[in-house]
Formats: C-alpha cells, structure tokens, sequence
C-alpha cells in the first residue's frame, strides 16, 4: 500500500511503538497511521466507541467515517469483516506479531495477506 490511512486496534495509548490488540472489538484505541508515496507520514489515535450501541457496525463507521482505507487484524468476526468489506476497507490479517510498526512496515511492502473467510473468529456470547 503506498498511499493511504491504515488503522490498527491497539491497546492502552496506541501509537506506531505500541501493541496491537488481539482483537479489533476490544481494543483501546485505533491507531491511523497515514502513508503517502510508500513513507509513514502522520499517526494519530481515535478511542474505540465499543459496541454497546449498533453493535459490530460502530467501529466500521468510526473508521469509515475516518477515511481508512486498510485494517490490520490478529482477529475479527464475520459480521464485522462483511462490514469492512461494504464500506470498502480492506482488512489484513497478522495474528503473530504484538508490535504494531513492523505489520504496519509489511502492509507498506506489500506482504500482509488479506484475512481469509477461514481466518474470521467464531461469532457468539464474548467470543468475538
């Protein structure tokens, strides 16, 4: 990805040296990290609105209403992947890796996967 605004769920203050949260739903913040012509230019964080109201949509239109153009995700249910995918997101999967700059510096090479179908978390009860 060369141009564009990436979010990552993280936890605690987020920021481009912080930690991704292993679940997108329950992270603290959103970490943005806008590239432009392959280079990191600006990083911001948005808190997370949780899903109390509109459930799984709320943090698709918090970050629709961003301007994010890709999502990187250790894990994310199925209703909220077909949100993304709605509004146009791309949503990119690393489940190894707790660090946010280095899935960041891969999706800007281009070597994140997009998430599969078969990578999405069981939705029900807390799981997701």
């Amino acid at each position: 990805m060369k141009n564009g605004r990436i979010a990552i769920p993280s936890n605690g203050n987020g920021g481009l040296d912080g930690q991704r949260s292993g679940h997108f739903g329950h992270c603290d913040v959103f970490t943005f990290v806008d590239v432009e012509n392959g280079e990191i230019k600006e990083v911001s964080t948005v808190p997370n609105e949780g899903h109390a109201q509109g459930g799984c949509m709320v943090p698709v239109n918090l970050l629709a209403g961003h301007k994010v153009n890709a999502l990187i995700v250790g894990g994310i249910g199925m209703r909220p992947l077909m949100g993304f995918r709605q509004v146009g997101i791309e949503v990119y999967h690393d489940d190894q890796r707790p660090l946010i700059r280095p899935v960041v510096e891969d999706l800007i090479k281009g070597q994140l996967q997009l998430i599969s179908d078969n990578q999405v978390c069981g939705g029900g009860g807390g799981a997701h």
